[in-house]
């Protein structure tokens, strides 16, 4: 299969899934953040294209492909690497918490002339079996089904995963509710403590005053 027909079928299994689709300009970088739980191997599968389709991108633009960065909640790279105008890509979360997905077109004209813009199709599976459409498309159907059903575990597990991060994340946000409610109390004792104290200063002040003029 030659390089046009690969990418035709990339975009029909991308078409078909959840993937979702948006405009990029040449040179332009554009994050996405996905929630990742923790030990997670994460795949993703891209298509670049012209925004307009009645333009061929693979012969009028051949300097075209994609830069893939990952960055963990650290904002630490995971993963950077040059593709072509399509492809995948997989790492694995160290930390649960919020990972960016950068996507950079790597243009090798110079700026003045990178004008195009460009629609990137990306789909992103969780799991160790996710479902690669150039391995799908060579297995029968009962081969077909088992895959389908460790891919339900895989999602199954990643579920659980983002349950239990979604836990503790609740729990973070309740014990520094629980730390910033103790100190809010403990500084409106401290407030009421030095208002009283000032109170009956200033009362003892006026009374040794009223004595020492000899008017009580």
């Amino acid at each position: 299969m030659n390089v046009r027909g690969i990418g035709l079928w990339m975009l029909c299994y991308l078409a078909l899934t959840a993937a979702m689709y948006f405009d990029l300009g040449e040179q332009e970088e554009k994050c996405l953040i996905e929630e990742i739980p923790g030990d997670m191997l994460v795949t993703g599968y891209f298509l670049l294209e012209n925004w307009d389709a009645k333009q061929n991108l693979n012969h009028n633009s051949p300097h075209l492909g994609l830069t893939i960065t990952v960055r963990d909640p650290n904002h630490d790279i995971l993963m950077k690497k040059r593709y072509g105008r399509f492809g995948k890509f997989t790492f694995t979360s160290h930390a649960s918490g919020p990972h960016w997905l950068c996507m950079q077109s790597n243009s090798t004209r110079f700026s003045v002339f990178a004008g195009e813009r460009l629609r990137i199709h990306f789909d992103v599976q969780m799991g160790e079996h996710s479902i690669d459409p150039s391995v799908e498309r060579h297995k029968d159907t009962v081969q077909t089904m088992e895959y389908s059903l460790e891919h339900l575990r895989d999602q199954i597990l990643y579920i659980t995963r983002q349950q239990d991060f979604q836990r503790e994340r609740e729990e973070t946000f309740r014990q520094i509710s629980e730390e910033t409610n103790g100190k809010v109390l403990w500084w409106a004792v401290v407030q009421t403590s030095v208002l009283l104290s000032v109170g009956f200063w200033q009362i003892k002040r006026l009374k040794d005053f009223l004595i020492a003029k000899k008017l009580v």
